[in-house]
Parts: structure tokens; sequence; C-alpha cells
């Protein structure tokens, strides 16, 4: 199982910690949404549970309850500032299908 980030993200989630002033890393979840079946879920995290996955890239923690890793195993989060937008994109090789406004995802 694995889950990595770019620098790009790495940097991002550092930014966002310092300015909340606390946390131990950014939160990657799953839930049930949209018309293709899956959303991504992002959060701090400022505890560990139990059943918790840690994933480290750049000095950053990434943590993923064991519940969702199949959905994100393998996945890459980046950062990308596009014209004046910018966000979190998800590179995931188990997505078999997107909506079509790209709210939710679908695994094979």
């Amino acid at each position: 199982m694995s889950v990595s980030l770019t620098e790009s993200a790495a940097r991002q989630i550092k930014k966002q910690l310092e300015k909340r002033g606390q946390g131990i890393g950014l939160k990657l979840g799953v839930k049930k949404s949209g018309c293709s079946g899956y959303a991504y879920v992002l959060d701090y995290a400022d505890t560990l549970n139990e059943n918790d996955t840690v994933f480290e890239g750049f000095g950053v923690k990434v943590i993923v309850p064991q519940s969702d890793l199949e959905f994100v195993d393998g996945i890459e989060l980046d950062y990308r500032r596009e014209g004046i937008n910018e966000a979190f994109k998800f590179n995931n090789p188990n997505v078999k299908g997107t909506c079509g406004c790209g709210e939710s995802f679908s695994v094979g």
C-alpha cells in the first residue's frame, strides 16, 4: 500500500498546518457521494487513530484510515495552480471512471 505526494502538495499542506497553528498532518479518505460512487475527503489530522496508516513525504504526513486504503492505494496527491484556480489534484490509478461534474469517481 502506498500514498505519495508531490513537493508542491507538501508545501501547501505545511503552509495550511502552520496557518492553522496545530495538526500532525493531512487526513485523506473517501466517502460515498455523487453519481459515480465516491468522493475524496481531506481534513486536518490532530491525532492518530488505531486504524490509521501514516505515509510521509517531503516532511509531511498523510494519514489514511485503513477502511479507505483500497480506494487510495497508489494515489499521488498533487497541488496545482491553473490560472486563478488552485487545488489539490488526485492522481489515482484505481479510478475507472468519473462523473461529468468531476465531483465523484468509481473504482473497478
